[in-house]
């Protein structure tokens, strides 16, 4: 068990999935008054500088969550050794990561969706779909996801289980 004060979550671009758990984990955060440092980052710099996603930002307002100062960045080296634990939307996003980890930092690495268990009607969710190229619901889906996961993992901060 470690005490965590920063997490940083991971996606490819860093305009949709980890904007949106970033500002998920800051809402959740402040409602369990937990002081932490939170974060997101891309594992590519095609969007550096770039506001999040605007269909991100329109699902995301509707539940309460603020984007405000947010810009698309790339994992830099120094996050392995700023961050306590750094969170990635995908499995590919978690190869990517540990690929340019160096090996003391490893144990930072994990899935977003490792902290909860998530079920809807017509499947398991073990990894937040990326829903930049899709229509719908997609970007209802994510904050779903990340809605669960975010309060379990508050609640695992707190308790000191990670």
């Amino acid at each position: 068990m470690k005490q965590v004060s920063s997490v940083l979550f991971v996606c490819m671009g860093n305009i949709c999935r980890s904007p949106s758990a970033e500002a998920m984990f800051r809402l959740k955060a402040r409602e369990a008054k937990l002081e932490i440092n939170i974060d997101s980052a891309g594992t590519i710099a095609y969007h550096q500088g770039h506001s999040p996603d605007k269909r991100s930002i329109t699902a995301g307002v509707k539940r309460g969550l603020s984007f405000d100062g947010m810009r698309a960045r790339q994992v830099l080296s120094s996050d392995f050794s700023d961050f306590d634990l750094i969170l990635a939307a995908d499995k590919q996003n978690l190869q990517d990561l540990k690929r340019i980890c160096s090996a003391q930092y490893q144990s930072k690495l994990a899935l977003i969706l490792d902290f909860c268990k998530f079920e809807s009607d017509q499947a398991v969710y073990t990894e937040v779909p990326d829903p930049y190229y899709g229509a719908g619901d997609g970007f209802e889906l994510v904050l779903d996801l990340l809605e669960n996961s975010c309060s379990q993992l508050v609640r695992q901060i707190q308790r000191g289980s990670i």
